[in-house]
């Protein structure tokens, strides 16, 4: 009787290690598919027109191109550096006002008593299901009225606000633990003073989520700063690697060095905020 026991024991011993196995190898073959984009944008950045297009495929070439950076940010046809830094500018800007309005919305609509808040909440519901086209040439009439074409205010002030975002805040706020607020308030504080004090250093993981999302929004955008920035020196990073590839010339080199350049500044911030974003995430179920 001992002897079966034994052996069924060391049987599902080994199933278990069978299947922690399994689950390893299926997780490393994933993380392995991920990340070839991100090789093929390193080795063909470093990699002469010819290796790129040649049709006996090298796993990495033989003599690094490192000179490809460089010519990446002396190209004068294309201001990479400065759509960089006004991608960063957009992006950033966008955040935090993002973070600002659509935080002070949600949390309004969940915690100060008004009659219509459930009414405002749907309207600003609604907006989400108007397509981005229907708005798009009015929103491009109204910044051209007030001569913001190629600057950043018309590449910012139009997009700072965020349905989605506020609906995220809402329904996080509805859930915030009203003790701490009730103590705020035995202590004097208003709305104001007690979401500042109270509510933001305890909602950072749902701030760091929205804001993540947010920033990847702004970055990637390209519609839009396609149209509004119309001088070179208000162009984006996206608008910038589109210049790569024109109907006279595709300059592959730079376009995959470039590529590979743009996304630096979003894997830095998934780096730094991957805890915060995950329990933000788990919070507000963030989809």
């Amino acid at each position: 009787m001992s002897s079966r026991t034994g052996n069924s024991g060391l049987r599902d011993d080994g199933l278990v290690r069978a299947g922690r196995a399994l689950r390893l190898a299926l997780l490393v073959a994933l993380a392995l598919l991920f990340l070839v984009p991100f090789y093929l944008l390193v080795r063909n950045g470093l990699a002469t027109e010819q290796e790129i297009t040649s049709p006996d495929w090298t796993f990495f070439p033989t003599d690094l191109q490192w000179g490809n950076v460089t010519e990446l940010f002396e190209d004068s046809s294309v201001p990479f550096a400065r759509s960089l830094l006004n991608s960063a500018l957009i992006a950033v800007a966008t955040t935090l006002g993002t973070l600002v309005l659509a935080s002070l919305a949600g949390y309004g609509l969940a915690r100060i008593p008004y009659r219509h808040a459930n009414k405002v909440f749907y309207a600003i519901l609604g907006t989400l299901m108007v397509p981005a086209a229907v708005t798009f040439v009015p929103s491009f009439v109204l910044v051209s009225s007030l001569g913001w074409v190629s600057t950043l205010r018309g590449l910012i002030v139009p997009t700072l606000f965020s349905a989605f975002a506020c609906f995220v805040f809402r329904q996080y706020f509805l859930g915030f633990p009203g003790e701490l607020e009730d103590a705020a308030r035995v202590d004097g504080l208003g709305y104001w003073r007690t979401y500042w004090r109270v509510v933001v250093p305890n909602s950072r993981p749902v701030f760091a989520a929205v804001g993540t999302i947010v920033f990847i929004g702004a970055w990637n955008s390209f519609l839009w700063p396609l149209v509004i920035g119309q001088d070179q020196n208000s162009w984006t990073v996206q608008v910038a690697l589109s210049s790569f590839t024109t109907a006279q010339v595709v300059r592959l080199h730079e376009l995959f060095v470039a590529a590979a350049v743009s996304i630096l500044p979003l894997l830095l911030v998934f780096l730094l905020f991957q805890r915060w974003i995950v329990a933000g995430v788990e919070r507000s179920g963030i989809d």
